[in-house]
């Protein structure tokens, strides 16, 4: 369910520094917002943030982007950051925007982004919306153009029917399948390392199987 409108959200977003605004005139150059050097790593659809929080504290030595096109949804992001920078835990590789995926190619340059989250994104459930999808082989595309060569997609859901729909976007789309479950938390293997996201803990607490996919362009 998306938050509801908060009065002032694009405002405040547009003064705060851990945002980029200028994205557009960042292609190519992503690498110099970040102290020394480091991959790329990318969440589209990041919401409240909470993953890509605890990744860039986990991995000081990854450069983190958080994409969301919501700005309410974005803003509560930017207060739970606050709450920890407060608390004395700072993200020197950690950069957020607002912004909308199908601006991905004007954004980042060929081969910038060496991975890709993909974290209970919206179902779109009706067929005529299936485009929409992150996982459809439009999105796909548009992945492969601003991927690595060694780069790669990791896609969670709790929606065994989006998951079954990206199975098939993938093999259409000839991708190379690396990893696949569909109950990512009985899988010792797979899930050494997870780190929830909101929706996992919750979904997982009522019991819900969690999926996930890693896969990247064949070539």
């Amino acid at each position: 369910m998306r938050l509801r409108n908060i009065p002032g959200a694009r405002e405040e977003i547009e003064k705060n520094d851990w945002c980029i605004k200028d994205y557009y005139s960042r292609k190519g150059e992503w690498g110099r917002l970040f102290e020394g050097d480091g991959p790329l790593h990318l969440e589209i659809g990041m919401g409240k943030g909470r993953f890509l929080m605890e990744l860039a504290g986990l991995h000081p030595e990854i450069h983190y982007a958080g994409m969301e096109m919501y700005s309410s949804v974005l803003l509560r992001a930017l207060q739970k950051r606050q709450e920890l920078e407060d608390e004395g835990i700072s993200f020197a590789n950690l950069l957020f925007m607002r912004a909308d995926a199908r601006e991905l190619e004007d954004i980042f340059a060929p081969g910038e982004v060496d991975r890709i989250y993909l974290n209970f994104s919206d179902p779109w459930p009706k067929a005529r919306h299936a485009h929409r999808r992150l996982t459809s082989r439009q999105f796909l595309d548009r992945y492969e153009k601003v991927l690595s060569p060694g780069g790669y997609v990791i896609f969670k859901t709790d929606n065994r029917e989006l998951f079954d729909f990206s199975l098939e976007e993938a093999g259409e789309a000839g991708w190379r399948i690396l990893h696949e479950t569909t109950d990512l938390h009985k899988d010792p293997v797979q899930n050494r390392g997870n780190v929830l996201t909101e929706y996992e803990e919750k979904f997982s607490a009522l019991g819900r199987p969690i999926c996930r996919l890693v896969y990247k362009p064949a070539l």
